[in-house]
């Protein structure tokens, strides 16, 4: 089993769609607000926010 892969981020909103084309699966949007990572429920991508990165808040 291949390791799961960490994204450093800049926005504590993103979407995951996998690996993409036939391998990827349904674009998720999620939310890390308050903990600084989330991790995607289809494929376990694991995003983190970048240290000293701005939180924008409001939509």
């Amino acid at each position: 089993m291949e390791p799961v892969e960490t994204v450093i981020v800049e926005q504590t909103h993103v979407a995951c769609e996998g690996s993409g084309g036939a391998l990827g699966h349904p674009r998720v949007f999620l939310n890390m607000e308050g903990k600084g990572y989330v991790d995607c429920p289809y494929c376990g991508r694991h995003f983190v926010l970048k240290p000293g990165a701005k939180v924008a808040h409001g939509h």
